[in-house]
């Protein structure tokens, strides 16, 4: 008998290997996913806007990478002690609004930089809700309508919340795929949507948002080549598909259900040859976490020479990897 529903995962034609350079952008599921590729050792930058939740502000940041955008002040407001970006996560924001600027725009050279030559693109999409700006904002240089990444904490009479249409997500999708492909021709694409609910929203809206979202990605993974589509949201809603895979705000996917995921990505976008070698990088990751109640002893000290030389091993085996700071921590014996 069968207890769980299966989703046939196809391997698709390219897959991602170390040698390759993976962009990571959209929501916080976004980063649970990219922390684990990096601590796997694969070249990762992720969300350098922070995290983004609707497909606006996704399409606007990588545009804004393509075109190597620098911000200036006028662009930045003041609110609660502290300079904003409307277009930044709050992680960017600073007290000194230079601090800010710098912060902001060392992202956008790097984010620019690692884009023209990246292999991979994973976009991740929460909401197909975006807040506009009303007639009753303040202290900012976006013109009344134009929509925001974040909200900061600010007014809410400062905002018009907006459930994006199909129409509206797939044109704006549409366009930055074309400029993303004209910007580095070798990109690939992967879209997955967030299994994080936005019950905030409510759950009637909540599932309205994730339908557009799914309908709008499906269309353009059907039009492009290059680009695949990840099913994320329906591994945790329609397979797992229970409580007890969720944190205790019922809503955010814990970490067996995160692992559930990433085990399915890498099996679907790597090679099986691949798949030992993953798993290698696993153990020295969770050896490297390992805190021992008493470093002294010989028995600990036997443990870091051990995978000391573990690392040093698959260093040689695989010059590609960077496995310095593992040797580092486990040579401090």
């Amino acid at each position: 008998m069968a207890f769980m529903i299966n989703i046939h995962l196809p391997k698709p034609e390219k897959l991602i290997e170390h040698q390759h350079k993976l962009l990571s952008i959209g929501s916080c599921f976004t980063e649970h996913i990219g922390n684990a590729l990096k601590e796997m050792k694969f070249q990762v930058l992720q969300n350098p806007h922070g995290i983004l939740f609707d497909p606006l502000a996704v399409c606007n940041s990588l545009i804004s990478y393509i075109d190597n955008k620098i911000y200036t002040k006028e662009e930045l407001f003041y609110l609660n002690e502290l300079w904003h970006s409307w277009d930044h996560h709050s992680r960017f924001s600073h007290t000194d609004p230079e601090k800010a600027l710098e912060l902001i725009n060392a992202s956008q050279s790097e984010a620019h930089r690692f884009l023209q030559q990246a292999d991979w693109l994973i976009v991740t999409l929460g909401s197909a809700f975006s807040y506009k700006l009303t007639e009753d904002v303040q202290q900012t240089a976006l013109a009344i309508g134009n929509s925001v990444a974040n909200c900061h904490r600010a007014p809410a009479k400062w905002f018009k919340k907006h459930l994006s249409t199909i129409d509206e997500i797939i044109a704006k999708l549409d366009n930055t795929i074309h400029q993303l492909f004209r910007f580095n021709s070798k990109l690939n694409i992967i879209f997955t949507i967030s299994p994080v609910r936005h019950i905030r929203d409510g759950v009637v809206d909540n599932n309205r948002s994730k339908a557009r979202l799914l309908e709008s990605v499906h269309h353009l993974v059907n039009k492009f080549d290059k680009l695949y589509y990840f099913p994320s949201y329906e591994l945790v809603i329609d397979v797992l598909r229970d409580y007890r895979f969720y944190d205790i705000d019922m809503v955010h996917p814990n970490y067996p259900a995160t692992e559930f995921v990433l085990d399915k990505f890498l099996q679907t976008h790597t090679s099986e040859s691949l798949q030992p070698l993953l798993q290698e990088l696993k153990r020295l990751t969770i050896a490297r976490k390992h805190r021992s109640a008493h470093p002294t002893i010989e028995a600990h000290k036997q443990f870091l020479k051990n995978h000391f030389e573990k690392a040093k091993s698959l260093q040689v085996q695989y010059p590609y990897l960077d496995l310095k700071d593992e040797m580092e921590h486990f040579s401090k014996v």
